[in-house]
């Protein structure tokens, strides 16, 4: 078991650099990964059993103890994020397939990488895990309707068909887990060590099969899709934060807010994309998952040093 624990931190710490070599070996060879364009949906499901088997009942429980944080996040991700993909894909002039995608990135909840990235950060991690499980419960409708409401002039969307894909590849999966966790405590327990592990090794190769789907596009298509995924992770973690000061929530709780806006799932939103837009529009969730590895990380470093600074100030100074 200490094996599995040491691969699956050697696998979160390097996530990004694993996601980047096999993003660029499946452009230059995109018939090695194009098998796993079909496979996505399960892929993605496996992604969601693994965090139903982690939630517990004090995950939901801070709803009723805190509301008022929790309202507060929820709304600021689906406020903030949709808001800002469709001025970044409008500002940005891009064709309609990629505007789609940017904007189904921005209607998908919290990513479940970002209560790692909120506890590095100094952050409200008990907030972290509330926001990311209400966020995916409220999925079903509210990214259908989001993406429905801002692409729908761009691309088709069939509101139902989405909704029953949520379902099956998010809200089932979750379910059984939670299942399988309530009944083998013991058994999850051990489990659980290697689910980051298989989480990493699956998000990885989910982006391989988009790369290589879009292989021949890419060249054209990167450039502009990386500025938006840039812009719009940016956006999210900076108006995250600031819109939680704002609403007067402490530094640790703004930290949390601030990473569950600006991290998205966006394995769903590949998901998605595949399944009832094009494999063009899952670009932006593709590059997305490589990009908010980075930055999140990147963040994460910056609010930890502040916080050891700040508490090496306080405990030098003179008291009395």
């Amino acid at each position: 078991m200490q094996g599995w624990n040491q691969a699956s931190r050697f696998a979160q710490q390097s996530f990004a650099l694993w996601v980047l070599v096999f993003a660029g070996t499946a452009w230059m060879f995109p018939e090695i990964f194009r098998w796993i364009g079909p496979a996505v949906t399960p892929l993605l499901g496996i992604i969601m059993f693994g965090m139903g088997l982690t939630l517990k009942g004090e995950d939901f429980r801070l709803v009723f103890q805190r509301p008022g944080p929790v309202l507060a996040g929820v709304c600021l991700q689906f406020i903030i994020m949709p808001a800002t993909a469709w001025i970044v894909a409008t500002s940005l002039g891009l064709p309609p397939e990629l505007a789609a995608g940017v904007i189904l990135v921005g209607a998908c909840p919290g990513g479940t990488a970002s209560n790692v990235i909120v506890y590095l950060s100094k952050g409200d991690v008990p907030l972290s895990v509330t926001l990311t499980s209400i966020s995916t419960l409220l999925a079903p409708l509210i990214t259908p309707f989001l993406l429905w409401s801002l692409a729908g002039s761009w691309l088709p969307v069939d509101f139902g068909s989405m909704v029953l894909s949520i379902l099956q590849v998010v809200i089932l999966p979750i379910f059984l887990g939670l299942l399988i966790r309530r009944f083998f405590p013991v058994v999850v327990q051990r489990a659980t060590k290697a689910l980051p592990l298989i989480s990493v090794t699956t998000i990885v190769i989910i982006v391989a099969g988009v790369v290589a789907l879009n292989a021949d596009s890419l060249g054209k298509t990167a450039l502009p899709v990386i500025l938006a995924v840039i812009l719009h992770n940016a956006l999210g973690l900076l108006l995250g934060y600031w819109g939680a000061r704002i609403l007067k929530l402490d530094e640790p709780r703004s930290r949390a807010i601030s990473i569950e806006v600006g991290m998205q799932n966006s394995g769903l939103a590949v998901t998605l994309a595949l399944a009832h837009l094009n494999p063009i529009a899952a670009l932006p969730g593709a590059i997305f998952s490589i990009w908010h590895n980075i930055s999140g990380p990147f963040l994460a470093t910056y609010w930890s040093r502040k916080s050891r600074r700040k508490a090496a100030r306080t405990k030098a100074a003179p008291t009395g």
